[in-house]
């Protein structure tokens, strides 16, 4: 994990392509207290890291991120508000490539939607 305690898996289902991810972002982790104090939003950047990471753990790979395209971010995560998210990984492989879509949502909200490509290490 890149981030020391940024958040937890707390569960993690695999169905065939499909990986189904609940994770609770740590609303007391120092990364909050410069973005943005009193306001604090979760970064893009790390919502991509998480995405990284769970894909890693799918696939059993050390991956980097080769390309991403359609980053839509549609709702601010606010871990003092909604601190527990689903993300949903589509993943395939394809000539030594993982292609992920995802989806984030808190409850019934979509706060991130993303394609992007991964290859190993």
């Amino acid at each position: 994990m890149l981030l020391e305690n940024f958040y937890t898996v707390n569960n993690l289902d695999i169905a065939e392509s499909i990986a189904t991810a609940n994770i609770t972002i740590n609303k007391d982790h120092e990364i909050f207290k410069g973005h943005f104090p009193g306001n604090p939003v979760t970064p893009g950047v790390c919502m991509m890291q998480i995405i990284k990471e769970l894909t890693e753990q799918v696939v059993s790979e050390k991956l980097f991120m080769q390309s991403s395209s359609n980053v839509k971010f549609m709702a601010i995560i606010n871990p003092d508000v909604n601190p527990d998210l689903e993300l949903t990984l589509t993943i395939l492989e394809e000539d030594g490539l993982f292609k992920v879509k995802n989806v984030t949502k808190f409850e019934d909200t979509v706060a991130l939607k993303l394609s992007t490509t991964f290859r190993k290490k």
